[in-house]
């Protein structure tokens, strides 16, 4: 806690000097340092160009008390025949005045060689004697994360009792920093809480320009984003109340607070900053808030003293829990009463001048010039367990250290650095009550959560809550000091189902109601983001649930099905009365020069081919995605390979005429199904490698449509679907080459023209069919290959052997061996 309590000078003339200033230096064994703000405000630190000694013009009497708990502690230590007996304790306290710069020197005082004013500089510290073996202090996180990073190199042990910044915590940074108070993430955590438990989320934060306000609102604004409150406004107050921009700073602060038009205020901040807004707010007759402190402003008696105060409102806020110290208090009193004596004084500056080093002067002037009568009120409040637990936990390393018994303690040559091991790792006890540093090498005693309760002008510090691991706070004992009993802070919009709260503005903020896009759900009323839905549902706009997704394939008995089947049924019968035709008139010449009793495999492929569009309809399986492809395939090849023959048949006698009477015979009458069956157990192979490679696989697709999860067949290997549907492009391709350039005969009939037509039909087919299924994404992509299928077998029947069926059929008088077989010696004599 800090308070400021500004001494008259004249009482100070008047009163008898005291030798209490002599009371911060004795010597022992082995010493400890400790830093503490008996002063504050600084003279002329921004003017100062030269380093010189920085001195502070008042007293500040929290900071001398907290001095003397760390005396008291070490007497009683020294008394003590359990702790360290047979050892004595030594102490060296100097004055901080609240400035790193003024915090810096006894801190280098600290480090330089035991029984020297110098620091030893060495490679290796490890065997180096400081002149103090721990500090204890600053009290103020920015000094400690000055004092800390120095007392690290040299590795001493530094236990602050004020120092609260969640910056301390680093242990990378800052390895041998300890502290007796949680660290400021605890303190947030619980001003969040209480903030949810009386529903205020339309609030203001302010905090001190310093490390400690800064620290704290940024994690407390952090925090709060996860919990539904809305930071109105947030800001920081200087810290320096003099400079005259600090007047200008607080009364914009209050104007925008004003018209936030908030009821809560939360405050991190010091005394001076936090007394210096408060008393800006009274001034420009801000309405009645409920502001939210910490133990940095919320026992001070400056601020509870500044006139008008009660207009303020309600104050409540949260304050280390602390136990008293016993004895303390009498032992102060006990100290007073000495200092005024002159054959004390005479020892204690004796003991004084026998440590002294020469560079610092005394720690505090002013103490010689107060009271126990000044001191009194705030004595009786001012938590001094923090430093009293500092102290014995140093001493209780020290104990473990030196390996000490009940009968006593060997005189070693304790290294600094040798304590950590055994803060680290041991608790302790003090006064009957345990202690130890957790992880982040602070201790956590909880807080308790009081309120400011005025009674006929006099302030009571009620308690009304405490918070360790979860929040209680009795409603029933807190009493409003504002215009609505209950006091309310909201500004959220009532959302409808399936709309989220959104935080418009930047400082200046409230909440907007956004829809839930799709897929996305509201799981509650005061969600600020939308929940994604699971992979395998759906939910449309503005939803509060999610629904489970349909699968998606091509139906049996939708109408586009019945359509295709139809189609199929047609294609199918056309195949079979063609094959029926061709069976009947297989020794006809039309039917011999179209490749003979080949072509009825070729028309019995294209009958598989076209019941195999069935395989594309229903629910698809892993097993049916690789059946549909090796269907196809074989089915197509079948067909291909007798074309190939006739092709081949066709480019010998009509391009290579010479070498007609040698190959002639393999792609003509029976020989010719060796080439047939050669080409289909490539295939197999092929479709073996296909099936080894990586076939065809059942994927569920949850992008391409809206309500419904997508059934496909997706392409495992590409390079074994390209051998194999890449071989009957070959097939294809052979098979036109061989048959477009041949003339047509004057009056005679041109084999070769029907196969040339059927390939193109292929050709451009498929080209067709990869435009249009690489940019298709729903149950259309099976339609695309059935139609695909049933328009290659269509094509193959209507440019090949529908010509040949119209000749059986309606002019057999062309059905003669004399047309045919002239028609390709012909084709022959014409190349």
């Amino acid at each position: 806690t800090l308070q400021f309590r500004q001494l008259n000078l004249s009482f100070w003339i008047a009163l008898k000097p005291t030798c209490l200033s002599t009371q911060f230096r004795r010597p022992g064994d082995y010493i400890v340092g400790g830093l503490f703000p008996f002063g504050m405000d600084t003279i002329n630190l921004t003017a100062r160009s030269e380093p010189t000694l920085v001195v502070c013009e008042r007293l500040f009497v929290d900071g001398l008390i907290w001095a003397l708990g760390m005396k008291f502690a070490i007497d009683q230590i020294n008394n003590s025949t359990s702790l360290l007996p047979g050892v004595k304790l030594g102490y060296d306290i100097y004055d901080t005045c609240f400035e790193p710069l003024a915090a810096l020197q006894p801190s280098l005082l600290f480090v330089t060689r035991n029984g020297t004013t110098g620091i030893g500089v060495a490679c290796n510290y490890t065997n180096y004697q400081p002149r103090v073996t721990a500090v204890i202090g600053p009290h103020k996180s920015d000094l400690c994360l000055v004092t800390a990073k120095l007392f690290g190199f040299f590795s001493i042990p530094q236990v602050s009792y004020r120092a609260s910044s969640e910056k301390l915590s680093n242990k990378e940074l800052y390895p041998t920093f300890y502290r007796t108070v949680p660290s400021d993430k605890k303190l947030v955590e619980a001003v969040v809480l209480l903030l949810n438990k009386f529903g205020w989320n339309w609030i203001a934060t302010i905090g001190s320009d310093d490390e400690y306000g800064r620290g704290a609102q940024e994690h407390f604004l952090r925090i709060v984003g996860n919990h539904s409150i809305c930071v109105a406004y947030e800001g920081l107050i200087p810290t320096d109340t003099a400079d005259p921009k600090a007047k200008v700073q607080l009364k914009e602060t209050i104007e925008l607070i004003n018209k936030t038009k908030v009821n809560i205020i939360v405050l991190f901040a010091f005394i001076q900053p936090a007394q210096a807004l408060l008393e800006q707010s009274i001034r420009m007759g801000l309405s009645k808030k409920v502001w939210i402190g910490t133990e940095a402003w919320l026992l001070s008696d400056i601020i509870s003293s500044t006139s008008n105060i009660q207009s303020i409102g309600t104050v409540l806020g949260f304050i280390m829990k602390a136990s008293t110290v016993p004895g303390f208090q009498e032992y102060v009193a006990d100290l007073f009463t000495s200092v005024q004596q002159d054959a004390f004084c005479q020892e204690s500056r004796d003991f004084y001048n026998r440590t002294a080093s020469g560079v610092l002067g005394t720690s505090c002037k002013q103490c010689d010039h107060i009271s126990l009568h000044d001191i009194s009120p705030i004595l009786s409040r001012s938590q001094i367990q923090p430093v009293h637990v500092a102290v014995h936990s140093v001493a209780h390393a020290l104990h473990r250290a030196l390996g000490c018994t009940h009968q006593g303690c060997p005189k070693a040559a304790i290294r600094s650095w040798q304590l950590l091991h055994f803060m680290n790792t041991f608790a302790f006890t003090v006064n009957g009550q345990s202690f130890s540093f957790d992880e982040s090498h602070g201790t956590n005693p909880g807080y308790k959560l009081i309120i400011w309760d005025w009674k006929n002008g006099t302030l009571t510090h009620l308690p009304v809550g405490d918070y360790e691991e979860s929040l209680y706070v009795n409603k029933s004992q807190i009493h409003f000091h504002t215009a609505d009993q209950k006091p309310t802070s909201e500004c959220f919009r009532e959302c409808k189902p399936g709309q989220i709260r959104e935080i418009k503005g930047f400082h200046l903020c409230c909440y907007d109601c956004r829809d839930c896009p799709e897929n996305t759900f509201c799981s509650s009323e005061d969600s600020s983001t939308c929940t994604p839905c699971l992979q395998h549902q759906w939910s449309p706009v503005r939803s509060t649930r999610c629904y489970d997704r349909s699968e998606r394939y091509l139906f049996w008995n939708e109408p586009l099905t019945v359509a295709l089947l139809t189609l199929t049924s047609i294609t199918l019968c056309l195949t079979c009365l063609t094959a029926v035709l061709f069976f009947k008139n297989l020794e006809t010449p039309v039917v011999q020069a179209a490749g003979g009793d080949r072509n009825l495999l070729a028309l019995f492929a294209l009958v598989l081919l076209c019941l195999s569009s069935c395989l594309y309809i229903g629910k698809p399986s892993n097993s049916l995605c690789t059946t549909q492809q090796i269907v196809y395939a074989l089915c197509l090849n079948a067909c291909f390979s007798t074309f190939f023959t006739k092709s081949l048949e066709i480019s010998l006698l009509t391009e290579f005429p010479r070498w007609a009477p040698t190959f002639l015979p393999w792609v003509t009458q029976r020989r010719a199904w060796l080439v047939v069956a050669l080409c289909l157990l490539t295939e197999c192979l092929l479709c073996f490698c296909y099936l080894h490679l990586g076939p065809d696989h059942l994927v569920s697709d949850y992008k391409s449509l809206r309500t419904e999860v997508l059934l496909v067949c997706d392409t495992r290997s590409w390079l074994a679907f390209a051998l194999m549907h890449g071989y009957n492009g070959c097939l294809a391709i052979v098979c036109f080459l061989c048959t477009f350039m041949v003339e047509t005969p004057g009056k005679k009939y041109n084999v070769a023209r029907g196969i040339t037509f059927a390939f193109l039909t292929y050709f451009i087919i498929w080209i067709f069919f990869v435009a249009i299924f690489a940019t298709l994404k729903t149950v259309l992509r099976s339609v695309t290959q059935i139609g695909t299928i049933l328009m290659i077998s269509l094509g193959i029947l209507g440019t090949y052997y529908i010509p040949k069926c119209y000749i059986i059929l309606l002019k057999p008088d062309l059905n003669t061996v004399n047309y045919f077989q002239n028609s390709i010696k012909e084709e022959g004599k014409s190349t």
